[in-house]
């Protein structure tokens, strides 16, 4: 067995626990993953050599304009994007990733952008704002409905100008088979965005050529998913797409002449890459790309789904603990290594909050900012989802509804695994310490409770 853990920053950080210095368990990768060592390091030995790019002569902006358009070249290299067709644009994340396509596609409101319930509200919430939304259904495990998609594209026929969806749930680790929404996609005339925040960690993409019916036409990606938590990401899109039109942030780097009656754009991607770019970013993205390249996506994949197997069996030990979405380990290979779950009606808050102040166990709770999902997956009606509504318009956050997540980092085991049964199936028996609710957040804290951070870092 390959040990992952080397690869990875913090693995082995010890955490205040009741008192005592306790090694900290992150089972919250599908938020943001740490750095690879690596990626550390790149930046440290970059900042030195950092400076402006595409705009000086002098030996430092030459030598950061050569390592940023390498990097691009990196990224476009990683998920086959031939640079004829496709082009890398840099950018924050996925979330401004997708909002940049949204505004390039020129979308008016009588057309259609088919999103599955699955989507983060970054691979929504854009798309409602400048066209008609319609979403596919779900399967009774919580999967894309393959049907509803097909009658779908024949109810809109003509209509629909995007397909718009998760490569991973990032609620049920659902993973969609891709290349036949693709493929379906095209033959209705229309193009794919695939939301890959949560799959590009995890297995290999390829967009593939525009020739082949199954390529991919855009897909969006976070380097803070990426074992590279600088805040870079990247759009990789058809050339052809931005070639025409106009960017929608505009400013320093985006054109070619200026004039006060003049504005001649800049080619794709500087005129998508408007102001001082995220440098280190990049570089930092650039080389978690190698780490992974190096280590293989095939290794990460097996080594995600053993985890997933291991911690799907092992969650039916926990009493009244309820799995939402695929809990059959012998699906393995359709879902990436994201679990969310209820424990009978404990609050998904108090859950997390008992696994962190006294496990030293990271988790996510709440809706995973994918409240349509969570609201299907829990089988909410119109009439408790506008109860919900009332309650957030009154401050009252700790009466919404919501699951617990964890999610597996390539650094991850078994035994973290084991750690985090015993402490689930503690807190399903009523074993923990008193907590109060904050009931305009929803958030639990222990009773009595006090935490200096400054103790441990201080700006």
């Amino acid at each position: 067995m390959v040990n992952l853990r080397k690869y990875v920053i913090g693995v082995n950080t010890q955490v205040p626990t009741n008192g005592v210095k306790q090694r900290y368990i992150n089972l919250d990768n599908a938020a943001s993953t740490p750095p690879f060592e690596s990626v550390l390091a790149a930046v440290d030995e970059f900042v030195p050599w950092y400076s402006s790019v595409h705009r000086g002569n002098g030996f430092k902006s030459r030598f950061s304009t050569e390592l940023y358009e390498e990097a691009r070249r990196i990224v476009g290299r990683f998920f086959g994007a031939n640079p004829d067709e496709y082009v890398v644009i840099f950018g924050k994340n996925t979330t401004e990733a997708i909002n940049k396509l949204s505004y390039r596609l020129q979308l008016k409101k009588n057309d259609i952008v088919l999103i599955s319930h699955l989507e983060h509200h970054s691979n929504d919430l854009p798309w409602r704002a400048r066209a008609t939304v319609k979403r596919i259904g779900l399967t009774p495990e919580g999967g894309v409905d393959q049907a509803h998609f097909s009658s779908l594209l024949e109810q809109y026929a003509g209509r629909i100008r995007l397909v718009a969806i998760s490569g991973a749930s990032n609620v049920t680790g659902h993973i969609p088979d891709i290349d036949w929404f693709a493929r379906k996609a095209h033959e209705a005339g229309a193009q794919i965005l695939v939301d890959c925040a949560q799959l590009a960690a995890r297995r290999s993409i390829r967009v593939g050529s525009l020739q082949d019916k199954g390529h991919l036409d855009y897909i969006a990606i976070s380097g803070h998913k990426m074992y590279a938590p600088f805040g870079a990401g990247a759009l990789i899109a058809r050339r052809d797409i931005f070639a025409r039109g106009e960017p929608e942030y505009k400013g320093g780097g985006t054109i070619m002449l200026v004039t006060p009656s003049i504005i001649d754009w800049a080619a794709a991607p500087d005129s998508e890459e408007a102001g001082s770019p995220n440098v280190v970013g990049v570089v930092a993205l650039a080389r978690a790309i190698k780490i992974l390249e190096h280590i293989g996506m095939n290794t990460i994949a097996g080594h995600e789904a053993a985890l997933t197997r291991y911690a799907l069996t092992r969650l039916k030990e926990v009493p009244d603990l309820v799995v939402y979405g695929e809990v059959e380990p012998s699906y393995i290979t359709d879902r990436a290594g994201v679990i969310s779950f209820a424990i009978g009606k404990m609050p998904a808050h108090l859950v997390a909050a008992i696994l962190g102040y006294e496990w030293s166990i990271g988790v996510r709770s709440g809706c995973f900012c994918a409240q349509s999902y969570i609201m299907a997956l829990l089988g909410l009606d119109r009439s408790a989802q506008r109860r919900i509504r009332y309650n957030v318009l009154h401050q009252r956050h700790d009466l919404v509804p919501g699951m617990v997540r964890i999610s597996f980092g390539l650094y991850n085991t078994q035994d973290e695994i084991d750690v985090l049964i015993k402490a689930l199936t503690a807190i399903s028996r009523g074993q923990h310490d008193k907590y109060t609710v904050d009931k305009a957040t929803g958030y639990y804290t222990p009773l009595n409770t006090t935490e200096d951070f400054s103790a441990i870092f201080n700006i």
